[in-house]
């Protein structure tokens, strides 16, 4: 097997990096706007659609659609490149609704939608959660009847976190409440301008910004029902297998920082790279960085051989995101109480950037699926056990 990028796919990260790097001021600004953890502000909307526009955004998408007409390792190397400067490597649009709109979307809605997305100009948020429903999706409650050309939707869901900035609610709502509960889910494609919505904000630990979102007699037009009606669980799971694909950026952007700052700082008179204790660790972190790193690009693999990731996304997703957050508790431990210094405190190392990124890290051990629910699909789906 050969591990190595082709030089073609090399020369793009080369490009991508070297126009990362000459952006450097705006790059900042989008880390300030990502750390923030309010949404996407002003620069990174400009930076989705600087990079839109040279077609970094879906490079593996059809021309036709705003794409490179690449494959999906290339979309892999550029997603890795922008998580590496801070940028948000993996919008919903992007790396979701779009995808899933390509597969079962009318030929209506992809020409709406996907040059959009491409272009960077619309954002998507997703709606799944509720307040009694989150790792049991299925079991969702938000009711959509048929009235006219239009469905009317009502209920309720909850940390839907882009619903304050986004363009499109990517929604998951019950059409047949007599069926069982797998077959009776629809997915939407919902203006979040529409009459009837309310949303409001739930801030997280980290100072993160989600949102519960209300719906009252909100009518959605019948054009706007991805697919078919009653199979939106089956759309929502192939939705969640691309959310899944873990991308390395940002974990070795945050291991890059580790090593120059053990490099730099000195303890007992030496560097803290020197300590015999740090080094092992900094091999164990590596090695399973590559491991993820593995992970992403042989998904990215399938995807180019028309496979949808199922099991392999649920292991991508539950190693990244330990794997992050084993990285961000050595960081705490090696600052010991500086590490609890939060963003702007005075003598913070890196400015408090840590304190906030650890508590990030415990809530991707919970969003996009728990690694309790990844290690059940991947029992279920990738060895073949029974049912609990």
């Amino acid at each position: 097997m050969n591990f190595r990028f082709t030089e073609k796919e090399e020369a793009l990260r080369k490009e991508v990096r070297e126009y990362l790097q000459g952006e450097s001021e705006l790059m900042a600004d989008v880390r300030r706007e990502t750390e923030s953890g309010l949404g996407f502000g002003p620069r990174i909307q400009e930076f989705l659609r600087k990079t839109g526009a040279k077609g970094w955004l879906t490079p593996s998408w059809p021309k036709e659609y705003g794409g490179l007409g690449g494959s999906y390792i290339e979309r892999y190397i550029v997603a890795e490149e922008i998580a590496r400067f801070g940028g948000p490597s993996s919008p919903v649009g992007v790396s979701m609704a779009g995808p899933t709109i390509l597969l079962f979307g009318s030929e209506e809605q992809k020409k709406t939608f996907l040059p959009k997305i491409a272009r960077g100009e619309v954002e998507f948020a997703l709606g799944y959660s509720e307040p009694e429903h989150g790792s049991d999706l299925a079991a969702l409650e938000m009711r959509a009847v048929k009235d006219g050309d239009d469905y009317v939707i009502n209920g309720q869901k909850v940390f839907n976190t882009a619903c304050h900035y986004a363009d499109y609610h990517w929604l998951g709502a019950r059409t047949d409440p007599d069926a069982p509960k797998h077959r009776g889910i629809s997915l939407f494609i919902v203006d979040m301008n529409s009459p009837g919505i309310t949303i409001r904000p739930l801030i997280g630990m980290s100072g993160m910004r989600t949102n519960e979102v209300f719906y009252d007699d909100v009518r959605v037009p019948r054009s706007r029902l991805v697919g078919e009606e009653n199979r939106g669980w089956y759309y929502i799971a192939t939705a969640l297998d691309f959310e899944r694909t873990w991308v390395v950026g940002t974990t070795l952007s945050y291991f890059e920082e580790f090593l120059r700052y053990i490099r730099e700082t000195e303890r007992n008179g030496q560097p803290l790279a020197k300590d015999p204790v740090i080094r092992q660790r900094i091999g164990e972190l590596a090695t399973q960085i590559e491991v993820v790193r593995l992970f992403g690009v042989r998904i990215a693999c399938m995807l180019n051989k028309g496979t949808i990731p199922n099991y392999q996304a649920a292991m991508a997703k539950a190693f990244g995101s330990e794997v992050e957050h084993e990285l961000a508790n050595t960081w705490m431990q090696l600052l010991d109480l500086y590490g609890r210094l939060e963003v702007g405190s005075e003598g913070a190392p890196l400015n408090g950037r840590i304190e906030h990124w650890y508590l990030e890290t415990i809530r991707g051990l919970l969003t996009r699926g728990t690694s309790e629910i990844m290690r059940n699909i991947i029992a279920l789906r990738g060895l073949g056990l029974p049912a609990a």
